[in-house]
Order: C-alpha cells, then sequence, then structure tokens
C-alpha cells in the first residue's frame, strides 16, 4: 500500500528551490518571519528564503498562526504545532525537493525567531521535529526578563504566570542536544533587548553547544536582511560562512 502523503502543516507555506544546477539531496532552511505573534511581516519572509536561495539551500517560508488584534486567548502552541509540523513535512519529503534530511535549519526573526529557538528546544518526544541548526536574528527569547510583552500576551494571553513564562523561555529550555546556532542582534534595540540574543548565546555555551554571536551597536528593530544598514548587513556574509563552516554550502 502505498503510503499517504505528508500532512501539510498548519500555515501558510512558500517552497523556494536552491539556486543553481541540481547536486542532489540539499540543506533546507525554514523561515519564520517575526511580527511579534501578531502578524508576519513580508520583509522577512521571501526576500529572506530567495536569499538562502541563492546559497544554495533550499528555503520554506512558514507563515505559522498569530493572535487576531485584540485577541485575550492564548495562542500557545499554535504556532509551534505548526513548525513541528513543517519540520516533519520538509523531512518526509513534503516539499517535492531532493532534501537532506539531516541538514534541516530553522531562522527566525524577532518573535519567529523566538519560536525558532523553541522548536530548536524540544524534547527527546520531538526529536524528529528539532532542526539541526538554528539562525536567531534579534530574537524574542526570554519571556521573564526583559521580555517583549507584546508577545507574551499574544502566544500567552494576558495573565501570563510565572511558570507559563519560565516553561516558554528559551534560554531556559536548551541542553546538549540543542542544535548549534547563529544569533545576531544590535546594541540598542528599543524593542527586543539586546539581552534576549546574549542569554540565548549563553545557554548553548553552557550546555556544551556551538553558537556565533554577533552584536551589532546600532540598528533599529526589524532590519531583516538590513539592506538600508551596510554594517549590520553583514550579518548575511557571516551566516553564509557559517553555514559553510557547518558543510551546508
Amino acid at each position: 500500500m502505498t503510503a499517504a502523503p505528508p500532512a501539510v502543516p498548519d500555515g501558510r507555506v512558500t517552497v523556494v528551490p536552491a539556486a543553481g544546477p541540481d547536486r542532489g539531496p540539499r540543506p533546507l532552511v525554514l523561515v519564520l518571519p517575526g511580527g511579534g505573534y501578531r502578524m508576519t511581516a513580508d520583509h522577512e519572509a521571501e526576500p529572506v528564503a530567495r536569499w538562502l536561495a541563492g546559497l544554495g539551500v533550499h528555503a520554506v517560508v512558514l507563515r505559522y498562526p498569530v493572535a487576531p488584534e485584540g485577541s485575550t486567548e492564548p495562542l500557545h502552541p499554535a504556532p509551534l504545532d505548526a513548525a513541528r509540523a513543517a519540520v516533519r513535512w520538509v523531512r518526509s519529503g513534503g516539499t517535492g525537493l531532493a532534501v537532506d534530511p539531516a541538514r534541516v535549519g530553522v531562522l527566525g526573526f524577532s518573535a519567529g525567531g523566538h519560536l525558532a529557538a523553541t522548536l530548536s528546544t524540544v524534547g527527546e518526544e520531538d526529536a524528529d521535529a528539532r532542526p539541526d541548526a538554528t539562525v536567531l536574528c534579534y530574537p524574542v527569547v526570554s519571556l521573564e526578563a526583559e521580555a517583549h510583552e507584546g508577545s507574551v500576551e499574544a502566544l500567552l494571553g494576558p495573565a501570563a504566570d510565572a511558570a507559563s513564562r519560565s516553561a516558554l523561555s528559551a534560554d531556559r529550555r536548551v541542553t546538549g542536544s540543542t542544535p548549534p546556532a547563529f544569533v545576531w542582534h544590535t546594541g540598542d534595540d528599543d524593542a527586543v533587548p539586546v539581552s534576549n540574543a546574549v542569554r540565548y548565546a549563553q545557554a548553548l555555551w553552557l550546555a556544551g553547544v556551538s553558537a556565533e554571536l554577533h552584536v551589532y551597536p546600532t540598528g533599529r528593530h526589524g532590519l531583516g536582511l538590513a539592506d538600508d544598514a551596510p554594517h549590520v548587513a553583514t550579518w548575511t556574509t557571516a551566516c553564509a560562512e557559517w553555514l559553510t563552516g557547518l558543510g551546508w554550502r
């Protein structure tokens, strides 16, 4: 009997194949745009996937479920469920592309960075949904210390208790099984403090996991590929070199 095709994850999916000649199974990166868990930002979606494709890496943009404006109902676990399903869908051949299932990464911005970090720190029961590498761009990490309260409220509702905040603070979830990460932020980000990025990198180092952290002195929140901030835009070159070091290019 022919196996049923893998289910498409909840949310809107855009598949962007790697550029260049066919050379067998390639790595794939799942792109998670930011938006405070209220929306998904267009400039952190397909443009980023096309940049990855230009590096010779397949990409999938996932516009995961978000909280309707004005909603007070907790959104969790819908985004994480969608992200886990997306990784499983990719590894099961759902994209129709030649993907190396051992080289499936995740890249997230801001609240999408929180989702990427949360996905990267799932337990062993979800090991088949855990990515093999993580890229975090000005991420929300802690829901406790210097938290982005808009993301917390959208994800957990306005009455989020301390236990719920702790359980979804990605720095607290890191173990030795968490994948290596490339993390960047700007030092004067006035929306999501740079301490979030530092906390995640420190947690990885303490767990014996490789992490590369870049902190740029200045730059507004939400820069994406940072085309209008030349110094910060060097993050794409540094990230490409990091992917090369992983053997993904």
